[in-house]
């Protein structure tokens, strides 16, 4: 007489699989209609939040199933260990954000001229829905970004306002900063009228293969310090708006350029459009973006 063992099947294992598919898949579509801008960033936060729960009671369900295995035999491995690797993405993310969330203080705006931080040209409107946000910038809230971010400052280069423009624009584009709005943009042009004039015959000179007229970033003046700034009513201003590569949430982006005597000072300022916490974003955007803007100007001749 043969025996036959019949092995109990582990539903919730199964479960674990068909709810960590529904999680992924409400991830994938979550986070790709917003990177296309089909769905507002609240909206997107909120639901890849709901994604994460999904995934997090898949995982429970999966470990409940994994268990009946071990004591019983249970059927269901296979289902669990795919509940399990569905629920990873979703969990992952969020697990990301809240470690960022606890790192980085809880501030949106980030300037690397904290006294005097570049104003916008126009006002950004957002419908802020369940992240809302204090309109207005504290003392607390510099002194929160000085501390969190001490090397964070603009930078003055050795060179004429046309020629840091210019690098300025490349940097832009390589940066995935659109520009919008713009103020001053007349100063930036060079002068040719005021060029002079070159002999009919001349011969052309040898242009020295030397860097020694190479822009290059120099100390900002101290905030606190009592000497006028020079130039304010020549700022040259430009407002855009940048957006993660992968996640695509967006912020608001101003560059400044100031000429003062032989030398131009550049700051940027960074402000998430959502929430009252950027995750430490924004001060990641503008210290790439002069890490780069330093590397095109040292590439630049002085002559």
């Amino acid at each position: 007489m043969t025996i036959r063992y019949d092995r109990p099947v582990s539903h919730a294992a199964h479960f674990s699989r068909r709810i960590g598919q529904f999680s992924l898949l409400l991830f994938v579509v979550v986070l790709a209609a917003h990177r296309f801008s089909l769905m507002p960033t609240p909206y997107c936060v909120a639901l890849v939040l709901l994604s994460a729960g999904f995934a997090l009671l898949a995982v429970l369900l999966a470990l409940i199933g994994l268990n009946s295995l071990w004591q019983v035999a249970a059927r269901g491995g296979g289902a669990a260990t795919a509940g399990l690797f569905y629920a990873l993405a979703p969990i992952a993310l969020v697990a990301w954000g809240a470690y960022d969330y606890f790192r980085y203080p809880p501030i949106y705006d980030i300037t690397t001229d904290i006294g005097d931080p570049p104003p916008f040209l126009d006002s950004v409107k957002a419908d802020q829905i369940w992240l809302p946000r204090n309109a207005i910038i504290t003392d607390s809230d510099r002194l929160q970004q000085l501390s969190a971010y001490p090397g964070l400052i603009g930078r003055r280069y050795n060179g004429a306002l046309d020629r840091v423009f210019e690098a300025v624009e490349k940097v832009n584009a390589q940066s995935r900063i659109k520009i919008r709005h713009g103020d001053g943009l007349e100063k930036t042009e060079a002068d040719i009228a005021d060029l002079p004039a070159k002999p009919a015959g001349a011969e052309e000179e040898a242009v020295p293969d030397t860097l020694d007229n190479v822009p290059v970033p120099l100390p900002r003046p101290n905030i606190a310090s009592d000497l006028p700034l020079i130039g304010q009513q020549g700022d040259v201003l430009l407002q855009g708006e940048t957006r993660s590569l992968i996640l695509g949430f967006p912020s608001d982006v101003v560059i400044r350029l100031r000429e003062e005597a032989e030398t131009t000072l550049v700051d940027i300022r960074v402000v998430s459009r959502y929430g009252q916490h950027d995750l430490g974003y924004g001060a990641t955007v503008a210290d790439d973006y002069l890490k780069a803007l330093d590397s095109e100007l040292l590439g630049l001749s002085g002559g």
